[in-house]
């Protein structure tokens, strides 16, 4: 019997799996079925900017517009040559190609057909993806590499694409307890309500106005501002198991409360509290060199709004996020098969009077260590 078989290296083969690799990626990564948005004006704490995605180019400008400050003109006094000029600060990010790739073996040992290998194969590069993919958000959000043991990057990463990792500013930086710096966070300055209480607090009065320094936008959800905060599950088990009056309970009630909402950065969360959705991921980043000693571990929960980061893909003009590659090496014995993805993440920081400064997004430093 005749059997149609699509050979090594088919169009057909790579448009198709190209095209798997993208969807398979997008629905296993965390970010980008949570908080991902398209367009500046997306409602979401991510924004992928998509100019690049069928032109040439490697660089991706956008603009944060300032509130107008001017008084007003009383009456019937001249308002000409006293109008405001608009105030425009610009951020840049880069993009650029990484990849990756399975060596299938050789023959005698693979024993199986070209299609279980590409199935096989689209499944393994699809969940380093969207690990390197999540990994690469919570280090530009955070700012930091961290301690985390199971990341791809080794600790000395420091960015790709000429996109630098950019420490939050002071004004964008709170921590738990009473401590007031990394030096001075103890083991009981952990994650509570309280703390959250602290984040929205900031955040609703931030900036905006004549003060210079540009406001936190909350996410709009049915018409409602909500904030998003990621803990570390360490963070997470020390607001779980706080029993002190009014905290754990209260999430609980919130939670019963938004049972039915159908946006995505509902689902899969541990509740709300007072309108900041929670959630949890082993990504957000972690360190041991907390505290006078500098021997307590801590974790950088992300409190965010709309703009906390941005992402950026490009193309070889396929129109696809990612590219599929099938090989014969060794004179045809072993096929190698590459996938590869152009693109860029920044966290959002604009450059203000001589001051950069994070938009969007406060990191809060709390102790959690491993309740094991």
């Amino acid at each position: 019997m005749a059997k149609t078989v699509v050979g090594v290296g088919d169009p057909k083969a790579i448009k198709k799996f190209s095209a798997f690799l993208a969807v398979d990626v997008g629905r296993k990564s965390y970010f980008n079925k949570k908080f991902m948005g398209v367009g500046e004006s997306a409602q979401t704490p991510l924004q992928t900017l998509p100019h690049l995605e069928n032109d040439a180019g490697d660089q991706i400008s956008y603009d944060l517009v300032m509130q107008l400050k001017m008084k007003p003109i009383q009456g019937d006094a001249t308002l000409r040559g006293k109008e405001e000029d608009l105030k425009f600060y610009t951020d840049s990010l880069y993009i650029d190609q990484l990849r990756g790739g399975v060596n299938t073996g050789g023959k005698m040992s693979r024993k199986r057909t070209i299609h279980d290998l590409r199935a096989v194969a689209r499944v393994r590069q699809s969940e380093w993806w969207a690990r390197l993919f999540d990994e690469t958000l919570f280090m530009y959000l955070s700012g930091s590499r961290g301690s985390n043991g199971d990341f791809i990057e080794d600790t000395d990463f420091s960015g790709y694409a000429g996109n630098s990792l950019v420490a939050p500013d002071d004004d964008h930086l709170m921590y738990g307890g009473d401590a007031t710096s990394k030096a001075t966070l103890a083991a009981d300055d952990k994650t509570t309500l309280s703390v959250i209480d602290k984040a929205v607090a900031k955040a609703d009065v931030m900036g905006g106005g004549t003060s210079g320094v540009p406001s936190i936008q909350p996410v709009e959800i049915d018409g409602e501002p909500h904030y998003v905060l990621v803990m570390h599950p360490w963070q997470e088990y020390d607001v779980r198991t706080n029993s002190a009056t009014g905290q754990w309970m209260d999430i609980q009630k919130a939670a019963a409360a938004a049972e039915g909402r159908s946006n995505p950065m509902f689902k899969g969360g541990l509740g709300m509290y007072n309108n900041v959705i929670l959630h949890k991921h082993k990504g957000v980043i972690i360190s041991g060199d907390y505290g006078a000693g500098s021997n307590i571990d801590a974790a950088r929960a992300l409190f965010m709004g709309r703009q906390a980061g941005v992402v950026a893909f490009g193309s070889r003009g396929t129109g696809l996020r990612f590219d599929w590659n099938e090989e014969m090496e060794d004179r045809g014995n072993q096929v190698v098969i590459t996938t590869s993805s152009i693109f860029g993440v920044k966290k959002s920081a604009f450059t203000i009077d001589g001051t950069s400064r994070d938009f969007g997004l406060v990191s809060i430093d709390t102790a959690a260590a491993d309740p094991s």
